[in-house]
């Protein structure tokens, strides 16, 4: 039964609060395990944790391991190339900038897809994505405040970081009309294990200390619950109903770097915040109500 027919959103709630968890839980220990990997040789142990998860999954479902099977493989192989450029520019922001800000500019990432979707999927540029985008540059503008604050390289990784998920995201979307769910994160924590292993060896593996053990497996795991609650929440609610509520993702974390790190909560980053997240709203409600009009004219 799809969410439109049977909206839940206490349920879909439930699902958010485990996905905003999930990716504090992320951010705070790729920010401790920075002390002794880099980002490379984080996203190698991660992927390995991830994969060996996923596998156990495989295993137990229906269709077992013939899913797996793709006629995508190039494409898988574009998207995690993607999705590992992202993920690498994100920790590398986790472990450089405050976690609050980090965030607000990972919000923009709904309105990259905004932008790319016309050219990479065919799709119209519409007006209320043109002006999203507007708002969520406006909203980066607040929250960077270049002229103000010094730009740092972290800020520019953020940005990159949300290029990189939304261009996972539209080709997720291809692979999702041939393949499943399972498949895609298969093939994404197999060939993310290759890179990241790749990527740190010419440079020597580090053998990372017992302390760092419980860290390492808090980001493996919170990095597939994060997909699977945030997944689990729109399939109980509308996006234009979930969507505010993942923006409580970032005063939770603004205060979590308060009370860890001892960073300050800026009034601007939660202004930009705002802004970024009303240019999501925007394009969320105008594609709704352009997938409604279509309906009532067939």
């Amino acid at each position: 039964m799809s969410s439109s027919s049977s909206s839940s959103p206490m349920t879909a709630a439930m699902w958010m609060g485990g996905a905003i968890l999930s990716f504090a839980s992320m951010a705070i220990s790729g920010r401790e395990i920075q002390a002794e990997l880099d980002t490379f040789e984080l996203m190698a142990y991660r992927s390995v944790i991830g994969f060996v998860l996923i596998c156990v999954v495989i295993s137990f479902s229906k269709r077992g391991f013939s899913q797996v099977k793709t006629q995508k493989a190039g494409l898988h192989i574009l998207r995690n190339v993607f999705h590992f450029t992202g993920q690498n520019l994100w920790f590398y922001g986790v472990a450089v900038i405050p976690l609050a800000q980090l965030v607000a500019l990972e919000f923009t990432n709904p309105i990259w897809v905004a932008l790319l979707a016309p050219l990479l999927l065919g799709e119209r540029m519409t007006r209320a994505r043109a002006v999203g985008a507007l708002l969520g540059f406006i909203g980066v503008l607040i929250v960077a405040r270049p002229g103000v604050a010094p730009l740092e390289a972290g800020h520019f990784a953020g940005l990159g970081a949300a290029v990189g998920f939304a261009l996972n995201t539209l080709f997720t979307k291809k692979l999702m009309r041939t393949d499943t769910t399972l498949c895609v994160i298969f093939w994404m924590t197999a060939s993310q294990t290759v890179m990241g292993f790749a990527l740190a060896a010419p440079g020597g593996m580090t053998m990372f200390s017992a302390a760092l053990v419980p860290w390492i497996v808090v980001v493996g795991v919170a990095g597939l619950t994060a997909h699977y609650c945030l997944t689990s929440a729109l399939s109980h609610a509308p996006a234009s109903v979930v969507a505010p509520m993942e923006f409580l993702r970032l005063p939770f974390i603004a205060v979590l770097g308060m009370l860890i790190y001892g960073e300050p909560l800026e009034l601007t980053v939660f202004l930009g915040g705002a802004v970024i997240l009303a240019g999501n709203l925007l394009n969320i409600n105008a594609e709704r109500r352009a997938a409604r009009a279509a309906a009532t004219s067939v």
